[in-house]
This record gives structure tokens, sequence and C-alpha cells, in this order.
């Protein structure tokens, strides 16, 4: 162990200069800022030493780190390229407070253990640090820690900004610089990204969206060749924002990236961090939103990870009754030590911060409130109030959210959450949990449920349809066809349809008009936008050849007209999450299984009819009567033969009568497709 070494002759460096480099080539200009003052015990640097016994940190830093409220940890924790007394090196800082000795090691000195070896800081915080002159970007290197009872590990930096490709797992330094080309979008996003804004997200997995070779999964395109393929057809579509499956660095496929080990890094199997950057700003010179799937729930044993960092349980809780994961076979986050709220705030705050993002979506949310969460009887603790909610994971939610509205006000926080928690999208003066949107896992399934019935029967299930309404203002609700519906044996979405072949697209048309239709934000997993007729696979890609056939292209151009409408039609956003903005207009045709609801705007003439035939049988001269003002115009027939209708009905006029000047009531005369929706305006 390195033992801290007495300060004995005046500090001679001054105030250092910190300089970031633009990239390991250092080609770009360099960027200079102040050093923080040093603390006087350790502003010293030895240079007869191989590691130099200096910081970054300052007191301030130190204590909101073990209080939980430094949510800026990427900017001195991890590696970091600066140049000290005129010699440029890396600085190093580990949280490890456990370990009796940590060391750096890579392949600048042929993986040697206790080397390089950090200084403790004098403070007892746990926290290694120290700077390694002549040390390059681009180094492989991994954290050697002689731990508890000696138990000795070789980690990657739990902040590192890169990885190496799995499955080696080795981290490498690197440098965050990139010149942003989006400050149009990010002018105006905070309406883009607004709660009245539209919203209609298109789910992705980068790695088996397209593969170089669809057979190998070993293979993948590079972040600039998804950047070609992926912004142009998410434009053509007309998506408001695309989802982003876990692209933080991640050991295994199989866990779709849900099994996280570098919380501060992109995935090194597309490129490097900038490649991701790239892409992002792609997006966002196409008006395209960007939002990423963050897990903050749990994290996978791989050694080379978080758990048991320092030969204890330093990240995760040390009772497994709390700091195990039945479902997935991993460990939960200990969310009560300050040191590990600080980083994963930090973690969140860092995409927002260095990659622009617009959004994340918190996966497993249920699983961090609830102490009993998939956990028998006597498998769980009450919390101190006899009660299974986890107080400390709801205390860093709420924090969470706040950090990040505080910070980056014009972004979204949206929860995957599936009970009934009450106020998740509530603010957290409110009592909330601070969430700017949740899932609505009920309609997801309801809806399900009800477009798998045979038509005909449908008219004895229509209280699963319309039941969402009962419900939907309690939350800011995004309604999720995800990932999760189209594999393990669920079968793709266009075979949860009954009927024939034409039966089937008809009624995947018809759902998506409704789901388009419906108040909320939405969103659609990759494939499910053309009739995929497998289920999604991680180790392959879509089945793009099925767009030669018109059945599937012309689905593609119906989502794309119904993301068109939606971002022309002020009806269907501006009140999607307040009760002036839906009403049921005709709920009373149960047997011929008929549904009427307006979606209602800021002025009556933004107001639009939409009406739902769930039944294969053709109504013609159909009557509803409604009130205020009306519909002279069809502007969506989802049985179009540009969509591979029939296209044999349709309304090329609204018949209206006015029966009730007073009330304002009108009669209309439409005619309805089977198995088909309309909107009228």
């Amino acid at each position: 162990m390195t033992q801290k070494r007495k300060n004995s002759t005046k500090n001679n460096a001054g105030k250092a200069k910190i300089v970031t480099l633009p990239g390991p080539d250092k080609t770009k200009a360099t960027k200079m800022r102040e050093a923080p003052k040093r603390y006087e015990e350790l502003n010293f640097v030895d240079t007869s030493l191989p590691v130099w016994n200096y910081s970054l940190l300052t007191d301030e830093d130190v204590a909101n780190y073990q209080q939980g409220t430094n949510y800026q940890l990427y900017k001195k924790f991890g590696s970091h390229s600066i140049q000290v007394n005129g010699r440029w090196g890396m600085y190093f800082c580990v949280w490890a407070p456990n370990a009796t000795a940590v060391s750096v090691k890579g392949n600048f000195n042929h993986w040697k253990n206790q080397e390089y070896e950090l200084n403790p800081r004098w403070d007892k915080s746990g926290i290694w640090e120290g700077f390694i002159p002549d040390f390059k970007l681009g180094e492989a290197y991994k954290y050697h820690i002689v731990g508890f009872e000696g138990r000795e590990t070789d980690k990657g930096d739990p902040f590192a900004n890169f990885w190496e490709k799995r499955p080696q797992t080795a981290s490498i330094t690197w440098d965050m610089y990139y010149e942003w080309n989006d400050d149009a979008w990010m002018k105006k996003r905070k309406k883009h990204n607004a709660l009245d804004a539209p919203w209609s997200v298109y789910e992705v997995h980068l790695a088996s969206w397209q593969r170089p070779d669809k057979n190998d999964e070993e293979t993948y395109n590079t972040y600039d060749q998804i950047t070609e393929r992926l912004v142009p057809y998410v434009k053509e579509l007309g998506f408001t924002h695309v989802e982003l499956m876990p692209v933080t660095e991640h050991p295994f496929d199989g866990s779709w990236g849900y099994q996280c080990t570098g919380f501060f890094a992109a995935t090194s199997r597309f490129g490097d961090p900038q490649g991701l950057m790239r892409l992002i700003d792609a997006f966002h010179r196409e008006d395209i939103g960007v939002i990423l799937d963050w897990v903050p729930s749990h994290f996978p044993y791989d050694a080379h990870g978080l758990f048991m960092f320092d030969g204890t349980h330093t990240y995760e809780y040390a009772d497994m009754r709390k700091g195990f994961h039945p479902d997935w076979n991993s460990y939960i986050f200990n969310y009560k030590r300050g040191e590990v709220k600080s980083f994963l705030i930090s973690s969140a705050r860092f995409w927002f911060d260095l990659f622009h993002i617009d959004g994340i979506r918190v996966d497993a949310v249920s699983s961090m409130l609830k102490l009993n969460y998939s956990r028998e009887e006597g498998e769980w603790e009450p919390n101190e109030f006899g009660g299974n909610g986890n107080l400390e994971a709801i205390a860093f939610i709420k924090d969470l959210n706040e950090t990040i509205f505080r910070d980056f006000p014009d972004v979204q926080t949206i929860a995957e959450e599936a009970t009934d928690w009450p106020g998740v999208s509530k603010p957290t003066w409110q009592d909330g949990l601070g969430f700017g949107m949740k899932w609505m896992m009920g309609w997801m399934h309801d809806t399900l449920d009800y477009f798998k019935l045979d038509p005909l029967v449908r008219q004895f299930h229509q209280d699963k349809f319309s039941f969402s309404m009962m419900y939907f203002y309690d939350e800011n609700f995004m309604l999720p066809f995800s990932h999760d519906e189209v594999v393990h044996g669920k079968s793709p979405m266009l075979y949860k349809m009954p009927g024939d072949e034409w039966q089937k697209f008809a009624n995947l048309r018809l759902m998506y008009t409704y789901m388009w239709t419906h108040p909320g934000g939405r969103l659609l997993f990759m494939g499910d936008e053309f009739g995929q007729t497998s289920e999604w696979n991680y180790k392959s890609e879509l089945d793009w050849g099925l767009l030669q056939f018109d059945c599937h292209r012309l689905l593609k151009d119906c989502v794309a007209d119904l993301n068109k409408i939606l971002k022309e039609e002020p009806a269907l956003f501006v009140n999607q999450f307040n009760q002036y903005g839906f009403e049921w207009v005709d709920l009373n045709h149960r047997q011929e299984s008929v549904m009427v609801y307006r979606r209602k705007g800021k002025k009556k003439s933004d107001d639009l009819l939409v009406i739902l035939n769930m039944t294969p049988v053709v109504r013609n001269d159909w009557t509803i009567e409604v009130s205020g003002k009306a519909y002279s115009e069809e502007i969506f027939n989802s049985d179009k033969t540009i969509y591979w209708g029939t296209g044999n009905v349709y309304n090329p006029e609204i018949r209206s009568e006015l029966v009730d000047k007073t009330q304002k009531k009108y009669r209309l005369i439409v005619n309805l497709p089977a198995l088909a929706g309309i909107i009228l305006k």
C-alpha cells in the first residue's frame, strides 16, 4: 500500500492548468480552464514517483459526494487527460472505501499489479487518486484493487467513457470533445419536448435494426453507418422521437443492454463515443428527439463490473433481501449510500450534458419502488413504517427528477412503471415521483387482449376497450407497444390479430388508428410499423425483405400518414394530458362494435371525430349525432387502397343535418368500412 506522504516542501506548481484534449489524436485546439484550489496536504507533486500525489477534488466535492448531492462526478472521477507542471498525463480517481491498495494496470505496464499505485485521500472518504505522467489517451486499463480481507480483483473504471469491445472488459482512456451542430434544435427543443407537443416514439435496438450480415450476430454497423440508414428512415416515417434501447456499455448481448456495466460509456460495439454523438446530432438536425433507455435499478455480477467492487458490497445492498434481484439474477443499488446516489444521478446527468439527449426512459421503476417486488412473504423486510415501499429508492427517484428538470428544463423523464403506484408523473411538490410521463401498461394489455378477439365477440368486451379513459387522467401516460410484446412466444404484432391475411392487416391498421388518436404519447417498436412476421431476434435483423410486398410496404405508409396527421392536427396533442382533450360521443352500439369519440383542441374548428368499426361488416349510411360543429371532411381512412385496404368504402363528402339549433346538434351520415377507422374534421 502506498502510504500518505507528508508535505515537506512548499508546492511550486501554483495553479496547474487542466486541459481537455479534443480527442486521442490531439488534432483540434485545446480548451483551457483553471484548476480548482488544491488541499494543503494534497496540492504538492512528487515527480520522483510513478504516480504523482495530485487531486482535482475539493472539500465541497467530497462532502457533496458523500451526502448524495454531487451530480457532476463525471467531471472529476474516472480518468482525465490533464497537464501538470508542464507534463501531460492522466489523472485517475476512484471510490473503493474498503480497499487497502488501488493501482492502475494496463498495456502500458504489461498488466502488472501494484506498480502504479494510487493515493488514498487523507479525509478517509475511500477515494483513491493520482496523476500518471505521459499516460496516453486510447490506453486500455483496469484498477487492481486489494480489498476486504485481502481479496484482489481487477475492475473496470465505473466512470469510464469508453470500454473495449466485448468480450474484452478493460476501460479505455478517452476524451469526450465534440463540436455539436444542433444549435437550432437545442434552442427550440423545449417546445418539441413539451407535454402539449405531439409524441410518437420509434423504439430501436441498434444492433438488430440492421446488421452487415443478418445471419451473424457478431457483426455490427458502426454509429456512422447507422446514422446514414436510420435517421432518414425515421424521418420518412414521421416519428417525433426515437428511443434507443440501452446503449450504455454492457457485456452480454442477450441482456439487450439492460445489464449495464458502463454507466458513463456508449457501447463500443458500434464505435467510439463521438459516433453516438454524431448519431444524436443527425437526429436533431432532422427535428427528431432522442430518448435513451437508462437502468438505475440493477447491475450484473460480471467480475469487471460494480459487484463487490472493493471486496465488499460497495454499490449494492449487503442485505440480499434488498440487494439481489431474483427476476434478473442481478444486484440492486444501495440507494441509501450517498456515494451511490451521487453516482447514479451523475450518470443520468452525464447523458443530458454531454450527449444532448432529450429524455430518459427509466427501466423497471416498479422493482425499485417496492421492497416486495417479485418476493414472497418472508423474503423481504418492511420499511420503518411497516410498508413495502423502498424509502431510499423513492427519495432517489424524486431527487433524480428534480435535478434533471432543474438543470435541463426542456427534456423529459419517462417511467416504465407497471403498478398502481400513485403520482408517478406528478411533481414532487405534489408528493409525486416527478417523472414527466409514465408507460401505460394497463392500456397496452387491455388493447392487445381486445384486438386478439374474434371481431364477432368484441361486442361482449367493449368495457375492456373503453376502460383506459376511466383512469387516464391519473398520470401523463405514454402508450407503449414495446420490444417486450414481440418476444418470448408472444408473437409479432401482426400475428396477434385474428382472421385471414387481409383481416390481420386491417385489424393492425385499425389498432394503430386507435393508438394514434388516443390521448397521450405513443411508442412503437421497430418492425411493427411494417408488420414484421417473426418475433424480434436480437441476434439477427428486421425482416426488411417483407417491404417488397404491398401489404407490408403500405402498412408502413399508413403509420407514416398517422404520424403526419398527429403533427398537423392540434386536437391530437395540445390537450392530450387533460380532461378537455377527449370526449366519448357514442358507446351505445355494442352489438355492432362501432365506437365514436372526439379529440378536442383549443379551438372548436380543430376538433376531430374518430369512428372505429371493429367488425368485418361494412356499414353504409351510419348515423351519428354530435354537438358543436358539423364535420365536413374525411382526413383519414385506414381502408384506403394506398394502405392495402379495399378502397371501396369512403366519404367524399360528409352528409350532415342540423337537428337541434339550440343545442347545436348535428346528425352525420357516414359510410364505415369493415375493420377500419376514419377521422373526420
